[in-house]
């Protein structure tokens, strides 16, 4: 599991220090259902697939 969770959204109540997102929980989405082929169809840098 990640130990520090970077977030770029100055203007969010979460972020501290500029880069670091202090929430108890990371919420991320797929922009095309519940199932993504690449990590351009998701809200998270991070997104890898799972290989078949």
């Amino acid at each position: 599991m990640a130990l520090d969770v970077l977030c770029e959204v100055k203007n969010c109540v979460h972020n501290e220090g500029g880069e670091k997102c202090g929430a108890t929980s990371i919420f991320i989405i797929s922009e095309t259902g519940k199932t993504a082929s690449s990590q351009q169809e998701t809200d998270c840098k991070t997104f890898e697939p799972i290989e078949a």
